[in-house]
């Protein structure tokens, strides 16, 4: 996917900014890009489709991982005592974050970005002269899209505003209010149903590879049912993805190199492109300890400080690693030998640790659904619908732990086979954004969440005391308040 990547984000930010200034000139040189003399070709509106990919991009170097891993008891923050410039994100991690936080309405914002260019490629499209599949799948991929985004907002907010449709003028930029849950729902669904049908099929060449698929169509409605306990509608989706061509990648590390991006275990990942500043990764940067100099980037020339130490494994992810999983030594390191040649006992995720292509530039891929993931919840899906001591389901979870290098799992009751996911898939999808949503969709999360907190008050006494004190408002984040007041929505209980 390099030569879509290359010109997506800013493509699309000449469309959007040109969009905004058309009423300061109405003659244009024949060079200048706007909405108006843009979406004129097939060309055009392939590289307007290419733009909506690109706000994953920027919510994936961080947003994804503060709210889907960081708020979870997977992964905390090092205590970093020469500069408190980010304690909005150790708010986060604590329960303790307001409605005025920026990575609150950070997320927010970059979200609905998403959608409106979604929005914006399939308002222009039926002015374009177009060969009925490629519109099918121009469709399906911005419909996909637009509903990933729906569905972490949310997972994260309840209902929100759906804005369905471009924005066309100042005065329709405000909403008709929060949708309900069930209604943000049944649109999640409506849109990637016509993923799946736009997109069956479709084959791409090695230049678009990761690009929307329909197996990735199928697996995001797939955990969208399995999210709304729809287990039947669920497995039906995932086992047609089990048909699409997909297999484990006998070296679990390779779903996270660069060398092997877009692999066959590869469902849907965030492209990254190393050598463009702005279409980098920089997740080693991020999740280095930020008293480790260089010995853990191997970059001489960063010496890292505030915007490093997150994302910091816990005591107890750690210790949940059965003995012999390979998933442990491939994903995180313990402690790190610094300079000085002294063993710092500080912790670092080592998943998207693969070198860099110059300072803070990385060519690393962030995995959003892995064929790993659809066997796992292809098997939750199946025990709830009727257990079997050695069915079905035990085949899939069992290929996921062989993988690994451990035995075969052997329960016997629905209880302790659904313990026996629980556990795999923390390990297998640790620090890829799946363990906040999993909790809550278990309805475990206030539980595990404050057990989490004692051991985390037991780390250190910097750790405010009303922090983890958690509730079921908690589940949910608080809408941004400049969006409360902007667009007179309702708030989420504090």
């Amino acid at each position: 996917m390099k030569r879509i990547t290359k010109l997506y984000v800013s493509l699309a930010s000449i469309v959007l900014l040109s969009a905004c200034s058309k009423d300061f000139l109405s003659l244009n040189p024949e060079t200048y890009v706007n909405a108006e003399n843009f979406y004129r070709n097939e060309s055009e509106l392939k590289q307007a489709v290419n733009g909506s990919y690109s706000t994953l991009q920027g919510l994936g170097k961080i947003n994804y991982w503060l709210f889907g891993e960081m708020r979870s008891d997977n992964t905390t923050y090092q205590n970093n005592t020469t500069d408190r410039g980010h304690e909005a994100r150790e708010f986060i991690d604590q329960f303790l974050t307001s409605a005025t936080a920026e990575p609150i309405s950070q997320f927010w914002q970059a979200s609905y970005q998403g959608i409106s260019r979604s929005n914006e490629v399939l308002n222009k499209m039926e002015g374009v002269a177009l060969a009925d599949n490629i519109k099918k799948q121009y469709t399906g991929e911005v419909k996909f899209l637009r509903a990933f985004h729906y569905f972490n907002l949310v997972r994260q907010f309840g209902g929100v505003p759906l804005k369905k449709v471009a924005t066309s003028s100042p005065d329709l930029a405000l909403s008709q209010g929060r949708a309900t849950i069930a209604d943000t729902y049944d649109f999640i669904i409506e849109d990637l149903s016509e993923a799946v049908e736009g997109l069956k099929g479709i084959r791409y060449a090695a230049q678009d590879q990761g690009r929307v698929t329909e197996g990735a169509a199928r697996a995001l409605l797939g955990k969208v049912y399995l999210t709304l306990k729809q287990y039947d509608k669920a497995v039906e989706q995932l086992k047609v993805v089990t048909n699409l061509g997909y297999s484990l990648h006998a070296d679990y590390m390779k779903n996270f190199a660069p060398g092997s991006k877009n692999g066959v275990e590869s469902i849907f990942e965030i492209q990254y492109l190393g050598s463009n500043p702005a279409l980098a990764s920089d997740f080693m940067y991020r999740f280095a300890p930020y008293n480790s100099g260089f010995v853990i980037t191997q970059d001489p020339s960063v010496q890292l400080a505030v915007e490093s130490g997150w994302n910091i494994p816990t005591k107890d992810l750690i210790e949940s690693y059965e003995n012999g999983d390979i998933r442990k030594s491939a994903s995180l390191a313990e402690r790190f030998t610094n300079a000085n040649q002294q063993v710092v006992n500080v912790p670092y995720i080592k998943k998207f640790n693969h070198g860099f292509v110059t300072s803070w530039q990385t060519d690393v891929n962030f995995p959003i659904l892995r064929y790993a993931d659809v066997l796992l919840m292809l098997a939750e899906g199946l025990n709830e619908l009727a257990f079997s001591p050695s069915g079905e389901a035990s085949i899939y979870l069992n290929a996921v732990r062989r993988r690994a290098g451990l035995s075969d799992k052997t329960t016997t009751s629905q209880q302790e086979f659904r313990a026996a996911i629980m556990q795999e898939r923390r390990v297998e999808l640790a620090f890829e954004n799946h363990r906040w949503y999993d909790l809550v969709r278990w309805g475990t999360a206030i539980e595990v969440m404050k057990a989490h907190g004692v051991r985390e008050k037991a780390r250190g006494t910097y750790i405010p005391a009303n922090a983890y004190t958690i509730t079921s408002n908690n589940l949910l984040l608080a809408i941004p308040q400049k969006e409360v007041n902007l667009d007179k929505l309702t708030q989420n209980p504090l």
